[in-house]
């Protein structure tokens, strides 16, 4: 099972959007928000929600598809994170993320005793490519006890 199809799997929220993981590599995550009339907003594009949800997504599938060699000793979680949203948007949309640090200087942190943070940086964009949001979730390593 790959990182996509995991997240698929196990993320409820995920299924509930139908939400597409085209690419799950740990340079990059690229995840689809099919146009669905049930997650519109009153201007009839995606909900601000759907969209959060779908960034999120992305930024979860970027930390697995790079941390998950780390699991065994600690466990990946959002700290906070932050939206803006740009531009209308309408029809399919996608999230494109991408790690804020290396990843190897994240895992020497780790290494170290320390609990890393990191950002993942998400643009969302329309079919016509114009980036209609913009979030970043910091995400941290929390060691096991």
């Amino acid at each position: 099972m790959n990182v996509g199809e995991l997240l698929a799997a196990t993320v409820p929220m995920a299924r509930t959007l139908n939400l597409e993981f085209l690419e799950t590599t740990p340079e990059r995550a690229v995840v689809r928000l099919p146009d669905q009339p049930d997650y519109h907003n009153h201007v009839g594009g995606p909900h601000a929600g759907a969209m959060f949800t779908l960034a999120e997504s992305a930024s979860g599938a970027i930390v697995l598809a790079a941390f998950g060699d780390q699991l065994s000793r600690a466990v990946p979680l959002a700290v906070k994170a932050e939206i803006g949203y740009k531009k209308l948007a309408k029809g399919v949309v996608t999230a494109t993320a991408t790690l804020g640090r290396p990843a190897a200087e994240v895992v020497a942190e780790l290494d170290a005793g320390g609990r890393p943070e990191f950002p993942v940086t998400i643009a969302i964009q329309r079919e016509d490519e114009a980036v209609t949001g913009e979030m970043t979730v910091v995400w941290t390593l929390r060691p096991n006890a």
